[in-house]
C-alpha cells in the first residue's frame, strides 16, 4: 500500500509539475482520473472481503445514512450520472441488498437496504476505515483536509459550469445542420 501510494504520488507530481510529458499530460482531468482509478483500487482491494466496491459501498452507505433515496438525491449527494448510478442500482436490488421503496409518486424510484445490504454494510463499514486510516495515514490528516477542501471547490466550480452549459444548451435553438 505505502508503494503504490509512494509511487502514485511521485507520478502525480510529476504530472502537475509538467514534467515526464510522454508518459502522462498535465490534464487536470487526467491527473483527476489517475489518481481517483488508482485510490479506488486501493479502497476495492481492503473491501473486497466485503463483497462490496467501494462505490457500492458508497451507494449503500448513503441510502443507508438517508434511510431511504430516490434517484435525483443518489445523482446530487454521490454527483454521478443517472445511466451509471441505474446500472449500479439494479445490481444491487439484483443482488438483494437494496430494494424500491412505495412511494406516492409511482413515477419516483425510491430505494431502501434490506437486511442482508444492512448487513453487508456492517460487514464493510470497519474495512472501508481502514481504507480511509491508510490513506490518510499515508497522505496525512491535513493535507487531506487541504485537498478535500480544494477538490470541494473544484467539484461545485464543475457541477455549476455544467449545469450551465446544460441550460444553455436547452435554450439555444438546434443550429446544426443550418446555413
Amino acid at each position: 500500500m505505502a508503494d503504490s501510494m509512494t509511487s502514485m504520488t511521485r507520478r502525480v507530481s510529476t504530472v502537475a509539475a509538467g514534467q515526464d510529458r510522454g508518459r502522462l499530460s498535465p490534464c487536470v482531468c487526467n491527473t483527476l482520473r489517475m489518481v481517483s482509478r488508482v485510490v479506488t483500487q486501493l479502497y476495492d482491494d481492503v473491501l473486497r472481503p466485503s463483497g462490496l466496491r467501494v462505490t457500492q459501498f458508497s451507494i449503500l452507505a448513503t441510502i443507508g445514512r438517508m434511510g431511504e433515496a430516490n434517484l435525483k438525491q443518489l445523482e446530487n449527494a454521490l454527483a454521478i450520472d443517472q445511466t451509471t448510478l441505474t446500472r449500479s442500482l439494479n445490481l444491487l436490488e439484483r443482488d438483494g441488498v437494496i430494494e424500491r421503496a412505495s412511494h406516492p409518486d409511482g413515477r419516483i424510484k425510491a430505494m431502501r437496504l434490506t437486511s442482508k445490504g444492512r448487513r453487508a454494510l456492517a460487514v464493510a463499514r470497519p474495512l472501508w476505515t481502514k481504507a480511509q486510516d491508510k490513506v490518510l495515514r499515508e497522505l496525512g490528516t491535513k493535507a487531506w483536509a487541504d485537498a478535500q477542501r480544494r477538490l470541494t471547490h473544484l467539484l461545485r466550480v464543475a457541477v455549476t459550469k455544467r449545469r450551465q452549459g446544460r441550460e444553455r444548451r436547452a435554450v439555444a435553438p438546434d443550429t446544426v445542420g443550418r446555413k
